[in-house]
């Protein structure tokens, strides 16, 4: 008998199986990132733009930098805005307050209390702030008696400014408090009457830190606006931040470098603000999509 040969298929080598993956990969389209040509031209003729401008404020001898410094720390300046800090947390206190007892009762069912909230906000809102200061500055001149009591000399120029800023910042946040109170589910409500919560309990513990999240940031905005807006007060002498830089360069004829002044206290204090206000956003955005 003839010894049988047995024949084998020929076996593919080991790095066969690779060869093939790695000419697959070579044939696969490859993904090129966008070139943003464009986007990198823009951004660096901005920063050109940007940096000549602030070349030219640094090195423009009018803005008198140094006259700058010399002011910046002064006692007149730091009383100034001694004043302006005051007037603004007090004004944002008090007007947050009777803005909050505005919005309820614009919310509540009682029709006379919804009008009257509604007029105030309107007639406020509607009346540029300078108007409403100089109304009370002369509300001697209206009415020379209330009750029995002189009017004439009865409001000095800091009295006017806290109220006329507080009626005029009431108005305004009646409606980011009502806003506010109103983004509130309906049924978190329902939920709270059905577990037999007295309302001012429910309005304290459910409705306001779910309504903060909406108040925050427009209350953020209004006491910034406010730090600001206290400068209109100087129209009535009262020596504010703005007011004591006016009474330097009345004396000095500087004027370029003493609103340079004000402008950095301002630019500083609303930085200092704008941060916190980060902060208590976060704060009051925690357990949200929005959580940052």
């Amino acid at each position: 008998m003839s010894a049988q040969t047995e024949t084998h298929a020929p076996s593919l080598p080991a790095s066969g199986t690779y060869t093939e993956g790695r000419h697959a990969e070579d044939d696969a389209p490859r993904i090129v990132p966008v070139r943003r040509t464009g986007q990198w031209a823009a951004a660096v003729a901005v920063l050109l733009l940007l940096a000549g401008a602030l070349s030219s404020v640094v090195r423009n001898d009018a803005f008198q930098w140094d006259v700058v410094g010399t002011y910046l720390t002064t006692e007149s300046v730091l009383r100034g805005l001694g004043l302006t800090l005051w007037l603004t947390g007090l004004v944002m206190v008090l007007g947050f307050t009777l803005g909050t007892l505005l919005a309820v009762a614009r919310l509540s069912g009682n029709r006379v209390l919804q009008a009257v909230s509604w007029g105030y906000i309107w007639l406020f809102r509607s009346t540029p702030i300078l108007v409403q200061l100089l109304f009370w500055f002369n509300i001697g001149a209206l009415y020379p008696t209330i009750l029995g009591v002189d009017t004439v000399n009865l409001l000095g120029p800091v009295a006017v400014a806290v109220i006329g800023l507080t009626l005029h910042e009431a108005a305004y946040a009646a409606e980011v408090v009502r806003g506010g109170i109103l983004s509130v589910e309906r049924g978190q409500l329902e939920a709270a009457q059905s577990l037999g919560l007295r309302p001012w309990r429910r309005f304290r513990r459910i409705v306001l830190p779910q309504a903060m999240r909406s108040i925050v940031p427009p209350a953020g905005n209004m006491l910034i606006g406010t730090l600001k807006g206290t400068s209109i007060v100087s129209i009535i002498a009262v020596q504010d931040l703005l007011y004591s830089v006016q009474l330097v360069y009345h004396r000095t004829y500087e004027v370029i470098p003493l609103l340079l002044v004000a402008t950095l206290w301002y630019v500083g204090v609303t930085s200092l603000l704008s941060i916190g206000q980060y902060y208590v956003e976060r704060h009051y955005a925690r357990g949200t999509a929005g959580a940052r």
